[in-house]
Formats: structure tokens, sequence, C-alpha cells
């Protein structure tokens, strides 16, 4: 019970108790015949108790006990009246029940009863119809109405302050109606008054029979009226569900979650409550919260889950919505005014609002409520480009758009109300987001190998809201794909952002893209579980899970993910992921290499992650192939096309990107140039394929004595350079290693012609601070080190060329390096 309630109940049990005491004070039946006859009308008022009805729609009785009411009014008086009508509701209201009757229910039914006594008495003793009507037929059938009214009156009042809704729309819905019976009522009580005159007893029994067929027929007529409302509260019932439903399913392309537009509904119809909205303005409520945004439809899908703000383009596609929404539910002729609210409802109240610009109380009334409601949650609520605000700040803002964009009026009850209302919504049960039934994948358990058996499909998931959520995400993800496939020549950043879209649509622990090379797959993406495990491998293929897909060209659900280590007969080396779903990766129909999901929980994956990751294969293949191409375009444009090595223009990228970054991290940068002796002589004598062979031969060796971290680039010709990155004492050991290079360079043409390999180095920053100058001084020394050096006619091969290296000097002393002849 509400405040109002229980200051309603209140005031009817006083004024019930003021007329109780009025009518004893009249005087009571003091003659034994009259004692008599009043226990004859008790006891008849309580027999007939039990003749009632209920009422449809509401928790309440109807009887035919009021007819010995008015009759006692009649016979013996108020006094005696009110006494048959206490014993009628004591006995109604425990004869029968539904539901156990609280005292509070029979102290306000027994103080409206007193107050529908006295008001039909008032009727019979003092409306001045005697002269009228001899008879008394008018004064009966006026006290039956009275005692009617005031009756109902007082229950409708109750029900209505309780329950929350208006007390004349109960009154109409429940009783109105019920009026021809108490008028029908009171005839039988005049007529029961004259018999009972003329024949005492006797005509007090034979009312009965007619009492009882009075109350057969309207049971009968009460049951169909019951069965009609009935039949009409499950269309109305239908009807909602199917509005849910369709809600629902328009929703799911939105991505929000149902809860939104429950609350939605909840806070409007609160607020509708609370202005008093007539029943048929709150159903269209109740709809338009529902159906507010089905014109989204009509918006595509990259505008409707944007991430981030809309352009003004985008904004005035978004802007169709209300009219499509509008246009739409024309179709389906609602009872109620639900267009008009849905067209409306984001018009501002200021007039700047669309899609027509209307201003204040052309607004109607349910556009304006679901406008500041549907904004509240808005706030309120996670978005796409935004964090959920507090309850708090998001009603502040609405309350500074007071008269701008929402109704004062609105506004003033979402302040005054928001705590109450935010209380309510959570305490109301709202559909919980399920996730639909897990696919069961059946396996061959006695099969240890990767390979699982044919899956069973999958049962149908009991939330169509998943499904078509689930659906609309598969779309999106597969057009992002799609686009990121074309959007760089990169493989690398290729295959990363597609990795993070398959996380949005097929969950996983791990992703591998492994890339088919000289008959191996190698792993040229890695990510999640397992990294450095997985990192690792070289499969060949035909073995494991992901060479036997490449092997075979078929994908696999469910495989075994140690089937990836089984061909290393490694023991030690485990994962703890539990299947894999892995399909071949096709370009030209060849294969170039393999997608692999894998995932910690067994069977994790069903035929949609499949049909996923087969649809994008092909074009993933397309995108691999290509980039392998592009990088194989741009190495040879790097390298030197017959040893491999740095050409002179990624020679000089590289080296200037090196003097930056040692210049930032005052790091020492070593550059060595060196040049072939007696190579024009060996090329001239044996041909050039035997000086390509030479070259190389460099080539290998200087890479042989180069660590990780350095560089090695034909320069041009016979000349070559090596960039060591932090020399320190690793300098002088490099340049002796550089003369050795020359004698195994020389064992290609039988050291028939000698090679040796003059160097010389420069050292950043204390020779020079740019790439360009590094050269020029290395290239400077290396000459200086030709023209010092003597090379014996009679040997058999050159010697090679050692440098001396100073000491340490002091700062500004400068560096010199020496050549002495081996």
């Amino acid at each position: 019970m509400t405040f109002k309630s229980k200051a309603f109940w209140l005031t009817v049990v006083l004024t019930g108790f003021l007329a109780c005491c009025r009518g004893f004070a009249g005087g009571q039946p003091d003659s034994p015949y009259s004692l008599v006859r009043l226990g004859l009308f008790v006891l008849a008022a309580v027999a007939t108790a039990g003749l009632k009805v209920h009422i449809p729609g509401i928790s309440s009785t109807l009887s035919m006990s009021y007819v010995f009411v008015i009759t006692g009014l009649l016979d013996l008086g108020l006094g005696a009246a009110l006494i048959v009508g206490a014993a009628s509701v004591v006995a109604q209201t425990f004869c029968r029940y539904r539901t156990r009757p609280k005292l509070v229910q029979l102290v306000f039914n027994l103080a409206a009863t007193s107050l529908s006594v006295l008001a039909a008495d008032y009727c019979i003793r003092h409306c001045g119809l005697r002269a009228a009507d001899p008879l008394r037929l008018f004064t009966i059938v006026a006290a039956s109405l009275a005692y009617f009214l005031v009756n109902s009156l007082a229950v409708s009042g109750m029900i209505g302050l309780s329950e929350g809704v208006s007390i004349a729309a109960v009154w109409r819905g429940s009783y109105l109606w019920t009026s021809p019976q108490y008028m029908l009522g009171g005839l039988i009580a005049i007529g029961l008054h004259h018999v009972t005159n003329r024949i005492q007893l006797v005509g007090m029994l034979a009312i009965f029979p007619i009492l009882y067929l009075v109350y057969c027929s309207y049971r009968v007529y009460l049951k169909r009226i019951e069965e009609q409302q009935k039949h009409i509260s499950d269309m109305a019932a239908l009807h909602l569900r199917t509005i849910e439903a369709l809600a629902l399913a328009i929703d799911a392309k939105d991505d929000s979650s149902f809860a939104h537009l429950r609350r939605v509904q909840l806070y409007a119809a609160e607020v509708g409550r609370e202005m008093h909205l007539p029943e048929v303005e709150m159903q269209a409520i109740l709809a338009a919260a529902l159906l507010h945004d089905i014109g989204k439809l009509a918006v595509p899908d990259s505008i409707v889950s944007k991430p981030g703000l809309l352009t003004p383009d985008e904004f005035e596609k978004m802007k169709i919505h209300p009219i499509v929404g509008a246009e739409i539910l024309e179709r389906v002729n609602f009872p109620y005014p639900v267009v008009p609210i849905v067209r409306s409802h984001h018009e501002r109240y200021d007039g700047t609002g669309y899609p027509d610009g209307l201003k204040g109380e052309q607004i109607p009334i349910g556009a304006r409520i679901l406008s500041a409601v549907d904004s509240l949650d808005a706030l309120s609520s996670d978005r796409q480009y935004r964090k959920a605000m507090s309850l708090e700040e998001a009603i502040r803002i609405i309350g500074r758009e007071s008269g701008k964009s929402f109704d004062p009026q609105v506004v003033r009850i979402l302040q005054a109300r928001y705590h109450e209302l935010e209380a309510k919504v959570r305490s109301e049960v709202l559909e919980p987001a399920r996730a639909s039934n897990p696919v069961k994948m059946e396996r061959n358990e006695a099969s240890s190998n990767a390979i699982p058996a044919a899956a069973i499909a999958p049962a149908p998931g009991n939330n169509f809201r998943m499904s078509i959520s689930n659906t609309r995400r598969e779309l999106q993800t597969l057009v992002e794909i799609a686009n990121d496939l074309g959007s760089s020549l990169s493989l690398d950043e290729t295959l990363a952002l597609l990795a993070v879209r398959l996380g949005k649509a097929i969950p996983h622990d791990a992703v591998v893209i492994w890339v088919r090379q000289q008959g191996e797959l190698v792993p040229r993406l890695v990510k999640g579980e397992s990294y450095r495990l997985l990192s690792s491998l070289r499969i060949p293929q035909g073995q494991g899970l992901s060479g036997w897909v490449a092997e075979n060209n078929r994908s696999i659900v469910n495989g075994n993910p140690a089937a990836e280590l089984g061909y290393l007969n490694d023991p030690g080396k485990v994962t703890r992921l539990r299947s894999a779903i892995a399909v071949p990766l096709l370009a030209h129909d060849r294969v170039v290499g393999v997608l692999t999901l894998y995932q910690l929980r067994p069977e994790a994956f069903n035929p949609d992650h499949r049909r996923i990751l087969e649809t994008i294969s092909a074009k993933v293949g397309v995108v691999i192939d290509n980039a392998l191409r592009f990088e194989q375009v741009q190495d040879a444009a790097r390298t030197d096309e017959l040893t491999g090595l740095l050409n002179a223009r990624s020679l000089f990228e590289y080296l200037a990107d090196e003097v930056a970054m040692c210049s930032q991290h005052g790091r020492t940068l070593a550059v060595i140039v060196g040049d072939l002796n007696g190579f024009k002589k060996a090329n001239d004598r044996h041909g050039h394929l035997a000086g390509n062979r030479i070259l190389q031969n460099v080539a290998a060796g200087l890479r042989r004595c180069c660590r990780a971290s350095d560089a090695v680039a034909r320069l041009g010709g016979d000349e070559f350079v090596v960039v060591l990155t932090d020399p320190g004492e690793y300098l002088p050991r490099m340049m002796e290693r550089i003369g050795e290079v020359g004698e195994l360079a020389a064992s290609e043409i039988n050291h028939a012609t000698p090679i040796s390999i003059s160097a010389g180095y420069a050292l950043f920053p204390h020779d020079a601070t740019d790439a360009e100058g590094l050269l020029e001084k290395a290239d400077e020394r290396m000459y200086e080190n030709k023209r010092r050096s003597k090379m014996p006619k009679s040997a058999a091969f050159a010697s090679t060329q050692v440098i001396e290296f100073p000491r340490p000097v002091p700062e500004g002393s400068g560096m010199a390096a020496t050549a002495q002849q081996a």
C-alpha cells in the first residue's frame, strides 16, 4: 500500500465507523418478532453470500446478499440493515476465497458496506420520492444504485491507489457493467419486502429459488465476459510479445542489449502514470518504447555500429530512421497512437529536432517522454564511442536540457523519481543474454592423431537474438577482413590485422599463420598461448596437424594441437592447447600456407567456424602469395643479385638509419671498406664465371665473419662494406678475419691467381658523423693500405693485410691506422 492508499483506507474506515454510530443511534429492533425477522435476514444474507461471482480483471467478488440488506432497510431500519450487511461481508470474505483475506481488507470492506447502507437509507427515507412513487419502485432502484456507487467507488479507489492506476478506469472496466444486477436486486428486494409482510417465513423461503436463478444466470453471463476478457487479454499479450520479438530482432542488428529496451519501456511507463495519461496513450508508449528504432533497418550497419562520432553526411543518413520507422508501423494499424510517437521521438522541445521540427506541445506527449527517457538511458549505458556515465551525472545533463531538448514536466518527474525508478527497473526480471546452445562435436576417441571424425550438425540456439547478432557480426567481420586484406602489401601488417579481425569472429587462445617455404611450414604470424613454442616450429609438409592440412588440402575441426609437436619426438615440448581448427590457404590452386586457430578448451570449434575460415581462406591465400612475391621484388631491389648482400642503395639507407640511432643513444659504429687485390687478373685469366664464384665466396666469407647484428653489402664491382654496431674489441679481430677471406676465395681457382683483400675502417663519431663521411674515410684508409702493401711475385697466393690499431689516445689527438705485411 502506498501513502495515498493508506490515507484513503483510513478515511473510509473512519467514515464507516461514524456511519455505524449514526445507524445504531437511531435504535434497534427490540420486539421478539423484529429480532426473529432480523435473525432470519442475517441467516439469509449469510446463506446467499456463498452465491458470489468473481469480477473479471480484479480480485473482487459480487454476491446476492445485498438484496437482504436493502430488504432489511425497508423492514427493520438502518441499524438492522448494518448488522445484515456486516454479516454478509464476513460471510462473503471467508466463503470460497481464492487468496486468504487479510484483516485490513475485512475492516475496509465492513466500512465500505456501512457507507453503502447509509447511502441507500438516505435514498429510501430522505430523497422525497414517496409522494410520486407509492409502490416505492423508483425509490428502491435509486437506493440500490446508491449502494452500488458508494461500494464500487470505494473499492475502485483502493485498487487504483494501491496499484497506481486510474480509479475511473478501474471503475469503468470492472464495476460499471454490474450496475444492472443491482437494479434487478433492488426490484427483488421490494418484492421480498411485500411478500414477507404478508406470508412471513414462507415468503422468504420462496425467494431463494429466484435468487439462485438470478445467481446462475449472472454466473453464466460473467463467465462469458471473463472468457471474452481472457481472450482479449491473451490477444493483447500476444500482440505485445510479437512487438517484443520484432524489437529484439531489430535490436540485434544494432547490437544493443534487450535490457536497454525494457529499461526505456519501464521508465516511460512510470513517467506516463505519474502524468495520469489515459490508458490508450499508455499502451502506445509501451509499444513505441520497444519499436522506436525500427527505422534503423534502413541505415547501413557501418553507421549504426560505428565506434566513433558520425560525420555530417552519416548523421543525415541516420536522421531518416524516425520517418522510416513511422512508415513501417503505419502498416500495422495499431489501435493506439504508436506511429506519431515513433516519428517524433527525436524532436526537441525548442523546435530544433528532426524530422519535422515540432516544438513544445506540438510534439506528442509520448514522444516527449520517450525522448527524455531514451537519452537518460543512453547516457548511463556503454556505447561504441564512450563509456557509460553515472546515473547522477546523466540526470544532471538531462536537467540542463530542460526546456531545450526535453519537456520540463518530464524532466522534473525524472529528477524527482530517478532513484526510485532505477530501483524498480533493477528489481524487474529482465531477460538475460543467453548464449546459444553449445555445439557438440563428436570425434573418434580411438584415434590419437589430429584428424577428427565428421562433426554432427549443431543444435539450433535457443536465443534467436544471439543468432541474429552473431550473423550480423560475422558479416561485418568478413567485410572488415576483405577491406583489410586489400589495404597493404606488407605481409606482416596484413596478417596482424587479420588476426585482430578473427578474434572478433571466432574465439581462440592462439593463432598461427603458417607459410609454405621449401617443403616446410614456417610460422609467419604467431599470437597467444604457447607463443615461444609455436614460433620455434618448422613443420615438414605432411606432418603435424597443419602439415596434414597443407599436404591434403583439407580442413580440420577440433584437431589435436599436440600433433604439431609430435613429429619432434621431444617429450619435453608440451602445450596446454586442447583443440584446433586449420584450413588451407590457396592461391592459384596451390597451397601457400595454413591458417590455424587453437583453444585451451577441448571441442571448442564448430562447423560455423570452419565455414567462416574457408570463406576467407582463398582471399588470404592470394594476399599471402602476392605479399611474398612483393617481398621477393623488394629483396631483389635491396640486395645484390649475384651475392645476396645488400646493394649500394640499401647500404646507404641502412647506414643512415644506424648513424641516426647511434647518435640518439650515444653508441659507436664502425664501417669497413674492403677491395679485392688481383681480382681483375683472375677474372681475365679464368673467365667471368670463375670471377662470379670468387665474389660469391667472398660474400659468404664476410657473412660468416660477422655477428647477427652486423651488416654486409656489395658496394660495386669487387668492393665490399661491413657495418659493425658497437664494435668495441671486436673491430681488430674482424679486420684480421677479413684478411683470411681472400685466401678462401682464391681456392675457387685453385690459387692459380693470387687474391687478397685490402681494408680500411672509419669510426662514428670519431672519424665522421654521417654515412658518406664514414664511407669516404674508410675508403681513404683502404687505398692507403693498398699502396703500402707489397705483393711478392713468387708467392702462390697473396698474403693478407693485417691492420695495427693504436692504443686509445686522448680525445682530439686523432687515430691513424698502419698496415704491415704479414
